[in-house]
């Protein structure tokens, strides 16, 4: 597969690395340098291409998303940030006849820990003297705050039990990304964790995504469809 890297920073570079392991060619990167290139330039140079991996930064995501579109090569979004625009993306994207799939987080354990916290969710729902919260943390570089991997779990969490729940943020040093989900009573508190210990995980399932994408058209989420990939691999 003939895969472009929109953004070759370390998680671009991740990528690449292990894009090659599995036989697949790199056939395009993009980086800050071509920021300023027409949307029929970076079309041109997107054609070579059979998927599009965006890792770049939030404002760059709807003009990726036209880029795309236009050259009819599904795009893979794991920047974030960016779900401001998500109208807007989405309408190009629709328009154009085009496939998107963007996360969160592509780790296939939080994709898990997702459907922990939904389950967990469930237990408590009836528990009036539980109350949920949320707790993040991530190294002094990141940008946005909550993460997304946390408004995703206060989604998640907030449906089933019908009521708010707060997340809280932690910008210092080099903390790995961590997402804690908690249940807390007077008598006791449960916590539930998931802690990243490399990007590695995130890289593999943004490439199961690529994988996945290519063939099909339309607007995805990957936890959606994170069902429909895994069974596909068997």
């Amino acid at each position: 597969m003939k895969i472009g890297l929109i953004g070759y920073g370390a998680m671009g570079r991740m990528v690449a690395d292990l894009a090659t392991q599995r036989d697949h060619e790199i056939s395009l990167t993009l980086d800050v340098a071509d920021a300023n290139k027409t949307i029929d330039e970076l079309t041109n140079a997107v054609r070579a291409c059979e998927v599009a991996l965006d890792f770049s930064i939030a404002e760059a995501v709807p003009k990726n998303a036209e880029v795309c579109a236009k050259a009819q090569v599904p795009l893979v979004v794991g920047t974030t940030g960016w779900l401001p625009e998500i109208d807007r993306v989405r309408r190009v994207i629709e328009e154009r006849k085009g496939a998107l799939i963007y996360g969160a987080n592509f780790s296939v354990g939080v994709q898990i820990f997702y459907r922990i916290a939904a389950r967990a969710a469930e237990l408590f729902r009836n528990l009036d003297t539980y109350d949920p919260f949320i707790e993040e943390a991530h190294h002094k570089r990141k940008r946005d705050a909550p993460s997304g991997t946390a408004l995703q779990v206060q989604r998640i969490v907030a449906q089933v039990l019908g009521r708010d729940v707060p997340a809280s943020s932690t910008r210092a040093g080099y903390i790995p990304g961590t997402h804690r989900l908690g249940f807390d009573s007077v008598a006791d508190q449960i916590r539930i964790t998931h802690e990243a210990r490399s990007r590695e995980g995130f890289a593999a399932g943004a490439l199961l995504a690529a994988e996945w994408i290519v063939g099909h058209r339309g607007f995805y989420e990957f936890s959606d469809v994170f069902d429909e990939i895994i069974a596909s691999l068997r």
